[in-house]
This record gives C-alpha cells, structure tokens and sequence, in this order.
C-alpha cells in the first residue's frame, strides 16, 4: 500500500509499505477514506518532535472504513464507518479511568498515531485499543463533515468544556487558525454571551464573520480595548488561548478579568514566561495541556444534530498519490486559512 512516511528530519516519502496487520486482539485494520494533514505534521517533518519515529507512516486525522478487527474489539465491526480518534488509550489506568487519556500509560498510549506508531495517511491504519479509538459515524454524516472529529475539533470541545463557560461570560479566543476555528465552534454550544475572536490574518477574520456571524472579530492591535469595551468586569471572563504566538501568552492573560479562566490550547515553540510579580492580584486560574480526547462520541451526536459543521475548513482536496502538492501547499498557508482533505 501507499503511505506517506517519516523517513528523516526534513524529509517525508511517499513509499510502498506492507498493509499493516492486526498483531493484537484489541486493534482493529481501517480503510482509509480522508486524511487531513494538522501542523503537527509539519512540526514532525521539521524535526521538532523528538518522539517522532523515522519509519512512521504519518497523519493523526483520518476516517474510514472497518476492514477487520481483534477478537476483544466490541464496540465496532468491519464494515462500519469511523473516526479515528489522535489518542490511542487503553480505558483502564489511572489516566484513563479519570478521562485523562491524554496521559494513557500503556506502551501505545497518547499521542501515537502518526508520531510514535503508522498514522493513516496511507491507504489502511491499524488502530490500537480500538475499542477506545474508534467512533461509529452516524448515519447521514459525510466523511468530511466526521474529518476533524478525532482531532482538532476534540480539542476545541475539550478546551471549550475545561474553561467552565457560562451563559453569562464574555469569551476571547486568541487565534482563528483550523484548532481556533473548532475551538470557537465548541464554545458557541456553551451560549456564552459575548465571543470574541483575535487574529492578525483577515483572511481569518473573515471566515468567521462569514460562518460565524455571532462572534466578534478583532485583531491584536485592539484586542485588549475591544475586550475591555465588551466585558462587564474590565477583561474577558475566560481567555482561550489557540494560537501560540510569540506574544499571545501574554495578550491571553492581560485580556483577562480578574479572577478569570485562561486555558492555554496551544503548542508553543519556545518557553513562556510566567511573570508573577506583574500579574499578582488578578487570581487567575490557568489550564493547560494535550487534548483529552475520549468524547468524539458527543461530537459526532452533535454533528448529526447540525449543531457543529467544520466542512468550510476543507480548502482543498488531494489525492494520496499527490500529497507532496498538498504538503507544499499547506506549509506555504499555514498562516491563513487552509485544511487539505486527502483521499485514495
């Protein structure tokens, strides 16, 4: 089979590789039917991610088709439609019994797929502990609309779901990349009474206000007036902070009220600084970490219902064969608004 393959810093192939088998009793084999390719595939191929195997088939963000499963494997059945979900996770250790399955302690456990064990930019993918990893698609969802689900619309729902949004509170989300745009998603379903949304690309900006007429838009240069101008209590009442910036650390909690949320989404490339002496007082309650991702179930209930719809984030579509064209076009807009679809 065809896939795409880690083979050194700075450098992917796409090679000949044997269809993976089962191996365990709790995995199941999935026939790819869409990819998407997340930065986090270009921090790999940058060298960034030290955990990354050379030898790996890449990609996190998939769907497809049950082919065949283990033994112990229950909650799907070759045949079915699936997500996949980023986090491989085993659903009995500590982590795993408290939804913490970002922190999975088994060998496979975590972020695996596409990093440390063969993701599914390929034409198959062997899915570990499948029974966690797999989400039935619901009937009458299209493999596009069921494509981030797995991954950076998992995250925005468990970022959206950790800040403790209320109906009353003003929300500031810094960045409105792909993860921002899922991130906003997920927050409207809270019903907060103000969102507000920062970028510094207008290209950006104007997806939202075309999709998401609801929310506010700003860029960094006001966004500190603007929030002040919308809030009740001199900042936003919780800060989402998706954008990793140089800087956006800092915006996220200046733009916070005292005694507010800031829950940091992003994957920063050099440290931050916490400066307690400067913000001593505002009694802030920061959160932070990998993606729990162990309710894909609930978001695809409610892509069902027509409550979440990330279709306009699909700007393009390849075929695998082509997927150095869609890398190249990825990294060139990673700045703007661009999420490529990968099929067979």
């Amino acid at each position: 089979m065809l896939a795409y393959t880690y083979v050194e810093p700075g450098r992917f192939a796409l090679l000949e590789k044997p269809k993976p088998e089962l191996r365990a009793p709790g995995a199941a084999l999935v026939r790819a039917t869409m990819a998407s390719i997340c930065t986090s595939d270009l921090h790999i191929l940058h060298g960034s991610v030290p955990r990354a195997v050379p030898g790996i088939t890449v990609g996190h963000e998939m769907v497809g088709v049950v082919e065949e499963v283990g033994d112990a494997v229950t909650a799907v059945r070759p045949g079915d439609r699936v997500t996949v979900n980023v986090e491989t996770f085993c659903g009995e250790c500590f982590f795993c019994r408290r939804g913490w399955v970002n922190n999975c302690t088994d060998p496979d456990g975590g972020w695996a797929l596409g990093c440390r064990i063969d993701g599914g930019q390929a034409e198959y993918v062997r899915v570990p502990h499948a029974n966690q990893g797999l989400n039935k698609i619901p009937d009458g969802v299209t493999d596009a609309q069921a494509l981030f689900t797995g991954d950076i619309l998992a995250t925005g729902y468990w970022a959206a779901d950790i800040s403790g949004i209320t109906e009353e509170d003003t929300v500031l989300i810094i960045g409105a990349g792909p993860t921002g745009l899922c991130t906003l998603a997920c927050v409207l379903l809270h019903r907060p009474r103000r969102v507000i949304v920062c970028d510094r690309d207008p290209e950006r900006l104007a997806l939202v206000r075309r999709h998401w007429p609801e929310a506010l838009t700003v860029g960094p240069e006001q966004v500190e007036e603007l929030t002040a101008a919308y809030s009740r209590h001199g900042g936003a009442d919780v800060v989402l902070e998706v954008a990793g910036g140089r800087d956006t650390f800092s915006m996220a909690w200046r733009c916070a009220r005292p005694n507010a949320t800031v829950t940091v989404v992003a994957l920063y490339d050099e440290a931050q600084t916490l400066p307690l002496p400067e913000m001593y007082g505002k009694n802030l309650t920061f959160k932070t970490g990998g993606v729990d991702g162990c309710r894909c179930g609930e978001i695809l209930d409610r892509i069902a219902a027509g409550r979440l719809d990330m279709t306009p984030l699909i700007t393009h579509t390849y075929r695998l064969r082509d997927i150095q064209a869609a890398y190249d076009l990825f990294e060139a807009r990673r700045d703007g608004v661009v999420k490529v679809a990968i099929v067979p």
